[in-house]
């Protein structure tokens, strides 16, 4: 059986770094347990999202994203810091989400910002969020600063670390491979 996992990266640009971010913390994980990865953004959902008051208001790409999405054995989320939290867009589709959707459902929460002043993003705004749905919201948060960054990409040996230890804690849920990949400086 094919596990997935799955990331969802709460803004419209192409390219960002919080979809950056997702898609190295999806690749690393998908490698590490043998899983299925893929990365979807808000741009994913199209012009339907902003006007959808349920699930059945979005257009059929936008409702096969989300399936994909409420299926995956994992979840990775990140949302970039607007105002302290998290943008509106991203909280209106997680708004779409049935309350049992995700309910035991392990989820990795990170989040991108300027600086370091919205480093708690992830703990005041993202674990309550996923705490009402019942996910089982990974201890490690990862949080991601522009310095952390080059050409779009992380880059920060601090936050890759910090990611490899986030992606570590899955393993309750997956069986890790037996050999792992080191990832270079």
């Amino acid at each position: 059986m094919t596990r997935t996992i799955i990331g969802l990266s709460g803004n419209l640009d192409r390219p960002s770094k919080t979809r950056a971010l997702v898609q190295t913390a999806v690749a690393t994980a998908a490698s590490q347990f043998e899983a299925v990865g893929a990365v979807f953004d808000l741009a994913d959902f199209g012009p339907s999202l902003g006007i959808a008051r349920r699930i059945e208001d979005l257009g059929p790409p936008a409702r096969s994203a989300l399936e994909v999405i409420l299926s995956a054995d994992a979840l990775i989320v990140a949302s970039p810091t607007y105002k302290g939290s998290y943008t509106g867009l991203f909280k209106h589709l997680i708004d779409l989400f049935d309350p049992l959707a995700l309910q035991g459902k392990p989820v990795l929460l990170a989040a991108t910002g300027g600086g370091d002043r919205h480093a708690l993003m992830i703990e005041h705004q993202l674990r309550p969020l996923f705490g009402f749905f019942e996910a089982q919201t990974l201890a490690t948060g990862v949080y991601a600063a522009d310095r952390d960054f080059s050409e779009g990409q992380p880059t920060s040996p601090a936050l890759l670390d910090r990611l490899d230890r986030a992606v570590d804690q899955l393993s309750p849920w997956f069986t890790r491979r037996a050999v792992t990949t080191v990832r270079s400086a």
